[in-house]
């Protein structure tokens, strides 16, 4: 039923459509306007890829193997040492250089005879620490171009520099220390952490 007002017709059904579609599209062009502004605030891909931790599945990583994933733009290396090669770390210490790894490359539940918070489990950033080359994955021992008492470990073809299975360097090489062991944790037993560990660092 219509309604007069100031001497117009009006229908007041026709007023509640017209009410409820403006208010309709007011509400479409205010989220068209907030969500982009709010998205923006998120930080990009890029940003995430620069500083964001990285979850890694390992439990496909069968014992002897390296996996490598990308943390801050940087290789990381995730090896599942053998009992073999665990075995074979603590008889090659007046090889190294920081066998103890007393030089800060390590967060301090790293520094083990390990470098590791699970002995299995090698993470280190695979740059090394003479000129910033990424050292190849050499795990086979005796190798006799590397010397013949090659123990296992990582080669860098760049000058020479040799680590062994606990990223540790040996001496008369080029690299000064040993390589770099990011903070990480062990969210379960298939899924690891890099770049925070369980104190936040």
């Amino acid at each position: 039923m219509s309604q007069e007002v100031d001497g117009h017709k009006m229908n007041p059904s026709k007023r509640k459509f017209l009410i409820a579609a403006t208010s309709a599209v007011g509400g479409v062009a205010a989220a068209a306007v907030v969500i982009p502004m709010v998205l923006s605030m998120q930080p990009s891909q890029r940003a995430k890829a620069a500083g964001a931790p990285v979850e890694v599945d390992i439990s496909k990583v069968e014992p002897g193997m390296l996996l490598t994933v990308e943390w801050r733009g940087k290789p990381v290396w995730i090896v599942n040492r053998t009992k073999e090669m665990l075995a074979k770390l603590p008889t090659i210490d007046g090889m190294l250089t920081d066998p103890k790894s007393e030089q800060p490359q390590q967060p301090a539940y790293c520094t083990n005879s390990t470098r590791s918070i699970k002995p299995e489990y090698l993470v280190a950033v695979g740059i090394c620490t003479h000129l910033g080359c990424s050292p190849t994955f050499r795990p086979e021992v005796g190798a006799a171009d590397l010397g013949g008492d090659w123990p296992g470990g990582f080669f860098c073809p760049c000058h020479g520099s040799r680590f062994d299975l606990a990223a540790r360097v040996f001496k008369n090489v080029p690299a000064p220390t040993n390589l770099v062991i990011p903070p990480h944790q062990y969210l379960s037993d298939a899924k690891l952490l890099i770049g925070v560990d369980a104190k936040g660092a």
